[in-house]
């Protein structure tokens, strides 16, 4: 039987990012996302080291960070070659797959770091999505996310198709898919709210 035919949303995101994977990699490596990533760490139970699944994992760049702090990282991605260049960067498994068809063990990841992807999927597809990432936490596992914010509109920004959440609307989507809030804030720091485009939010599996 012949493989599915790709979804036209994600097969158009994917190839941008295919295309712009050098431009892309050298404007994002130095951007600091400290914050987010000790969101995430500050909130999962037990004993390090912890097996993180890095959704939207780009070039690599919070792989080697995860790895570097002795967690056990896994990347996944759809654009080939940011999934290439993840492995080369950061040694880290790779799985190369589109978020509207995601196919992930069961139980396996203590958390999942979202950080700047979850935003490419389509209302209509979010709520599968996000119950294929809560199966695929371990009990009381954490999703992070931080996506950029909107009044709920959804359409394509040239060639990447985007859904601009606002907090209630985003509460909405994770308390529906069995996660329970934990915090949120705004990005960056430091400037008045109307200044500070990124929604950051960590949910637990109820």
């Amino acid at each position: 039987m012949a493989p599915p035919a790709p979804d036209p949303v994600s097969a158009a995101t994917l190839a941008h990012y295919d295309r712009q994977a050098d431009a892309f990699w050298q404007g994002t490596r130095d951007h600091d996302v400290s914050q987010n990533i000790a969101e995430l760490l500050r909130h999962l139970e037990g004993g390090p080291p912890f097996t993180i699944l890095d959704l939207g994992c780009g070039p690599g760049r919070d792989l080697a960070t995860f790895t570097a702090l002795g967690h056990v990282a896994v990347g996944l991605d759809g654009a080939p070659s940011f999934a290439r260049m993840a492995r080369e960067y950061s040694g880290c498994e790779v799985l190369e797959q589109d978020f509207l068809r995601l196919d992930l063990p069961q139980e396996r990841f203590d958390g999942v770091f979202a950080n700047a992807s979850l935003f490419h999927v389509p209302s209509a597809e979010l709520p599968r999505v996000l119950a294929q990432l809560h199966a695929a936490l371990k009990p009381r596992g954490v999703l992070f996310s931080s996506n950029p914010r909107g009044d709920n509109q959804e359409g394509w920004n040239g060639s990447r198709y985007g859904v601009y959440h606002d907090l209630d609307g985003w509460r909405r989507y994770l308390l529906e898919a069995g996660f329970t809030e934990l915090n949120h804030y705004f990005r960056p720091d430091g400037v008045p709210i109307e200044q500070r485009p990124w929604l950051a939010s960590s949910w637990r599996k109820a």
